[in-house]
């Protein structure tokens, strides 16, 4: 035994130069790419103010963190939250026609292709270019930051549903077929089972997403919770910086902990 494994080893073909070659090759990319990054200076005001940020953090402003009015942290997170949610929400209810009509397995090709290429172009646009054209059209609020966390879900949420909805298992519907059922009937015993486990882990990770491009989406005053803290920011209240990043940083954990067991049940079924 000990000479088959010996001899199946030496046979082995020798792949050294090649990994060795790849390993250059990176290191060369490195630095090559190492070569364009400038250091700016980083001594006095610079860590002034990242000092001032950890300090911030250590030293949140509770009256700003306690305060439940319409300029508190709990209300400009709870708006956030709603922007990410229901962007989500209207995202995956247009993502649905959109997959279908672009799953190669239920329509034809041509058909298909369109589809995917509509898709392709929506995920083209970043989110922040999305959120400077809805501000336009609407105005600075939630409502543009919804229409951004819709448009920029479908691109992706329809990539994965495609992607389900090309899993399927046919023998399924072979079967429901030959027992005589309808359509309806092979929609909700062979369809949906199959799709809805696949369909709610890829919306609980968007929704994931969704709740930090909110954030940053408020930059540019689609709401949310994001302005006020680049104000504070800029007028280095350190104090009202470090309580709103405390509280991205509790409703983050929030819905880390929740979505985990959302998809540890659909694992389990």
């Amino acid at each position: 035994m000990e000479n088959k494994i010996k001899a199946a080893y030496e046979s082995a073909p020798k792949t050294w130069r090649q990994q060795l070659l790849l390993v250059l090759l990176v290191l060369g990319l490195l630095a090559w790419s190492s070569s364009t990054v400038k250091l700016g200076n980083t001594a006095g005001s610079g860590l002034e103010v990242a000092g001032n940020i950890l300090s911030g953090i250590f030293h949140p402003d509770t009256k700003l963190l306690f305060n439940f009015t319409t300029s508190g942290v709990a209300y400009l997170l709870l708006e956030t939250l709603c922007i990410a949610f229901l962007g989500t929400i209207v995202g995956a209810v247009i993502s649905v026609p959109f997959s279908f009509l672009s799953a190669t397995n239920l329509v034809p090709r041509p058909v298909a292709l369109l589809g995917r290429f509509a898709i392709a172009a929506i995920r083209t646009v970043p989110a922040f270019i999305y959120g400077l054209m809805f501000i336009r059209v609407t105005g600075p609020g939630p409502f543009a930051g919804l229409l951004t966390m819709s448009l920029c879900s479908i691109g992706m949420v329809s990539k994965m549903f495609i992607e389900s909805i090309e899993d399927l298992d046919k023998g399924i519907l072979e079967s429901l077929d030959a027992a005589g059922c309808t359509t309806f009937q092979k929609i909700r015993y062979g369809i949906l089972p199959q799709l809805f486990p696949d369909f709610m882990s890829t919306l609980i990770y968007r929704f994931d997403m969704n709740l930090r491009d909110a954030t940053v989406l408020g930059l540019v005053g689609a709401g949310g919770i994001g302005a006020p803290l680049i104000f504070a920011m800029s007028s280095y209240r350190w104090n009202e910086v470090g309580a709103i990043l405390l509280g991205l940083i509790l409703l983050v954990l929030v819905i880390e902990t929740v979505s985990a067991r959302i998809r540890a049940k659909l694992t389990r079924g």
